[in-house]
C-alpha cells in the first residue's frame, strides 16, 4: 500500500486572519500555497477578494490565483481538478500542499476525493429551473429550496444564484436533498495524510474585524474595481459578479441607493457568510479547530500547529 503523502488544509471564516498564518506555515514546512477561495481565481477582483499581493507573498508560490477572467464561468468541479493537480505538482517536487481558503465545499472536495457525476445532469430540469429563473426571480426559486431542503438553503447566500439553482436541480433530478450528498461527503475517508486546521475567534471579535476590513476595502477602491470591471461588460450574472463585495454595489452604480447603505449590506452579507462558513466547519469530522482566544499570540498558535503536524509524520515514519 503506498503511503499517504501529507496535505494541510488551513480554513476558517472570513477575516480570521489565516493569510499571515499560512505563510508562516508554508515556511516552517517548506511548503507551497494552494488558493481555496472561489472568487481569487478571478483577475481584477483583487480588493473585494482581499487577494493577496504579490509582495506580501514573501518567496511563497501561491497557485490558484489570477488565472481567470471574470467573464468566465469556475465551479467545484473545476476547482477539484485544479487543486489535485497543483497537490501533486507540488508533492513531487518534495514540498507540502497546504489548501488555504474558506470555500468550504471547493476544500471538502478536493481533501475527501468527492465524486462528481456531470452525466446525472437533467437538462429539462436544468432548462426548466433556468426559464423559472428568469420568470420569477431567484427569491422565489430560493424560497422552494428553503421548503424542501431548509439545510441546504441555510448554507447558500439568497443571492448565490449558481448554487440555488443547483441544489434545486440536485432534488428536483434525483429526489434526494444535496444537503442529505453533503452529509455523505462528510463521510468519506481522506487519500492524504491530513491536516485539516480551522482557525477561529469569537463572534464579536470576528465581526468587528470584517467591519474594519470592508471599511479598508472601500478606501482602498473597492467602488473603482466594481465599476471598471462594470464598464468592461462583465456580465452581472457571471459568476463572479456573485461575489460579495461586488453585487452589492450594483445599485450604487445604477443610481438606485447610496454608497453608505451598499457598503452596510457588504458588511452584513459578510457577516452572515462568516456565520455559514463556521457552521460548514464544524460538521467536519477531521478538523481541528484553533480558537485564537486560547493562545497567547499567534506564534503559539503556530506551534501547536506545527507540533500536531510533527508529531504524526514521527508516528507514521
Amino acid at each position: 500500500m503506498c503511503e499517504k503523502q501529507t496535505l494541510i488544509a488551513l480554513t476558517g471564516p472570513t477575516a480570521v486572519g489565516k493569510t499571515a498564518l499560512s505563510l508562516a506555515l508554508a515556511k516552517e514546512l517548506n511548503g507551497e500555497i494552494i488558493s481555496a477561495d472561489s472568487m481569487q481565481v478571478y483577475r481584477g477582483m483583487d480588493i473585494g477578494t482581499a487577494k493577496i499581493r504579490t509582495e506580501e507573498m514573501q518567496g511563497i508560490p501561491h497557485h490558484l490565483i489570477d488565472i481567470l477572467e471574470p467573464e468566465e464561468n469556475f465551479d467545484a468541479m473545476q476547482f477539484q481538478q485544479r487543486a489535485t493537480n497543483a497537490i501533486a505538482d507540488i508533492q513531487a517536487r518534495g514540498k507540502v500542499p497546504i489548501l488555504v481558503g474558506g470555500t468550504g465545499f471547493y476544500l471538502q472536495t478536493v481533501l475527501y476525493d468527492v465524486p462528481f457525476s456531470e452525466e446525472s445532469r437533467d437538462e429539462a430540469v436544468h432548462a426548466a429551473l433556468a426559464a423559472r429563473r428568469a420568470r420569477e426571480g431567484i427569491a422565489a426559486l430560493y424560497a422552494e429550496l428553503t421548503r424542501v431542503d431548509p439545510e441546504a438553503a441555510a448554507q447558500i447566500h439568497p443571492n448565490n444564484e449558481k448554487r440555488v439553482l443547483r441544489a434545486l436541480e440536485y432534488y428536483l433530478s434525483s429526489g434526494d436533498k444535496i444537503s442529505l450528498h453533503n452529509a455523505a461527503a462528510r463521510e468519506r475517508r481522506s487519500p492524504y495524510r491530513l491536516f485539516y486546521f480551522v482557525l477561529n475567534m469569537d463572534r464579536a471579535s470576528l465581526y468587528r474585524r470584517i467591519d474594519a476590513r470592508v471599511e479598508a476595502m472601500f478606501e482602498a477602491g473597492l467602488v473603482d474595481e466594481v465599476r471598471t470591471l462594470a464598464l468592461r461588460g462583465v456580465p452581472r450574472t457571471a459568476t463572479s459578479m456573485q461575489g460579495i463585495g461586488y453585487h452589492e454595489l450594483f445599485p450604487y452604480l445604477d443610481g438606485e441607493a447610496e454608497l453608505s447603505v451598499c457598503k452596510e449590506q457588504v458588511k452584513t452579507d459578510t457577516r452572515h457568510f462568516a456565520k455559514r462558513q463556521i457552521t460548514w466547519f464544524r460538521r467536519e469530522r477531521d478538523a481541528r479547530w484553533f480558537m485564537r482566544e486560547d493562545y497567547a499570540s499567534e506564534e503559539a498558535i503556530l506551534e501547536d500547529m506545527l507540533r500536531r503536524v510533527r508529531d504524526r509524520r514521527e508516528d507514521t515514519e
